[in-house]
């Protein structure tokens, strides 16, 4: 099984540089024809059932740096397995985006889910028709209809409730095995399959020994790359979060992509590239869009000093804004407003017409002022998703960028240093 299944992945990781556990370099070989590449560390394009949110395809091609991997949640896309049945040309073309690469994750990051509904035949995913329990058989069988390029195989990662018992934390790995095993034999019988790639899944929850144990015997699987599952930002203490990465990534293969979900923050997204984490979801700016915020952090390590302090100035008085917004009730749970952006519902921004951030290149703040986009979110306009999608989106994109460019100059730790100044 594993020979025959290698030789169909073509998908190639190069490293150029590899410093103190940061990884840079290129995937080749992606998608269908083998011809395109994506940098890393880098990020994928985050969307709901192959759509942007808040753009359109075209208005979407206004945003620079777009990334070329296209993300799709399964949990969204189960409802759709009796129209691509018929339509049997896959998801790609269904959608219109019949060139993207397409990675088919099991969950949307950005929505939560009960706990409690796993076991050891079958994974619940929740999507606006309630629950589906998906059995190894029954996913496969949406991943043949999808047909995504990459896709993240059938796990347990139900671990992130507090303090799991080491027994649960063991059976999300004997699971999570289990399925792997089964979902590879019927990908080698599935003829629509054999040119997508599974992404093995580490599971394991907040236990070391288990980790451990995932990461070893899924990297015994012909699997194309490995995604670092349940580490989210309120998953466990930093502390033991970072420790767990560290030890999970230096059992894993150095010529495989590891993608992590769950991760959005710019500091905490610095934080994995130190150890080791290649590929990242972008859901953070939709987060970020859906409280009618904008981001606004320097992400520039080749400011000097002086124009350093006056960058960091502009926006200085927006620490002492988190406790406002809580009071106003605008912001609460996985919705809470974070140093790296700015509250364009305030009063304060009624007579700013500056751009959203100075020397941004996106659409919005070359075209309009942050008083505008204001006037917008308060009179419940639709534009103002679509302006604060464009700008947030290239703002990301335009991060992972940056970070590119600091591990080719051997400049991470000056970056690190900036975005560290603005996190609280």
């Amino acid at each position: 099984m594993g020979d025959s299944l290698s030789e169909l992945v073509k998908m190639k990781l190069h490293l150029s540089k590899v410093i103190d556990g940061c990884r840079l370099g290129v995937l080749t070989h992606l998608g269908r024809k083998g011809t395109q590449s994506m940098e890393i560390p880098g990020c994928l394009l985050y969307t709901k059932m192959g759509s942007a949110p808040h753009l359109t395809h075209d208005t979407l091609q206004m945003v620079q740096g777009v990334p070329v991997v296209t993300q799709l949640s399964l949990s969204t896309l189960v409802e759709l397995h009796e129209v691509l049945a018929e339509y049997k040309e896959g998801i790609g073309k269904f959608i219109g985006m019949p060139e993207s690469i397409l990675y088919c994750s099991l969950h949307d990051s950005v929505t939560r889910f009960p706990s409690g509904y796993n076991n050891n035949k079958s994974v619940s995913t929740w999507g606006s028709g309630g629950r589906t329990e998906l059995t190894p058989s029954k996913f496969m069988a949406l991943q043949q209809v999808i047909q995504p390029d990459w896709f993240q195989c059938l796990s347990d990662g139900d671990t992130v409730a507090e303090q799991i018992s080491k027994k649960r934390a063991k059976k999300s790995v004997d699971r999570s095995l289990s399925f792997l095993d089964e979902c590879l034999q019927l990908q080698e019988k599935s003829p629509e399959l054999q040119q997508s790639l599974m992404i093995g899944v580490i599971e394991g929850g907040d236990v070391l020994e288990e980790r451990l144990r995932s990461a070893k015997e899924t990297s015994k699987r012909p699997v194309a790359g490995f995604l670092l599952d349940g580490f989210q930002t309120d998953a466990m203490a930093k502390k033991t979060k970072h420790e767990l990465l560290s030890r999970v990534v230096a059992e894993l293969p150095e010529d495989k992509p590891r993608l992590i979900h769950g991760i959005g923050r710019p500091d905490e997204v610095l934080e994995c590239i130190e150890r080791g984490v290649d590929i990242f979801e972008s859901f953070f700016p939709y987060e970020v869009t859906e409280r009618g915020c904008a981001l606004s952090f320097s992400c520039n390590y080749n400011l000097d000093p002086e124009a350093a302090v006056l960058e960091e100035d502009e926006e200085s008085d927006m620490k002492g804004k988190k406790d406002e917004n809580l009071k106003d009730g605008t912001l609460s749970g996985a919705q809470e407003f974070t140093s790296f952006e700015i509250n364009l519902k305030e009063k304060r921004y009624q007579d700013d017409f500056r751009p959203l951030v100075n020397g941004c290149t996106c659409y919005c703040c070359e075209n309009h002022s942050r008083a505008y986009v204001h006037h917008l979110l308060v009179t419940n306009e639709l534009l103002a998703g679509v302006l604060l999608m464009i700008h947030n989106f290239q703002h990301y994109f335009g991060f992972f960028s940056s970070i590119r460019n600091a591990l080719k100059e051997d400049r991470l730790h000056q970056l690190r240093g900036i975005v560290g100044r603005q996190a609280f």
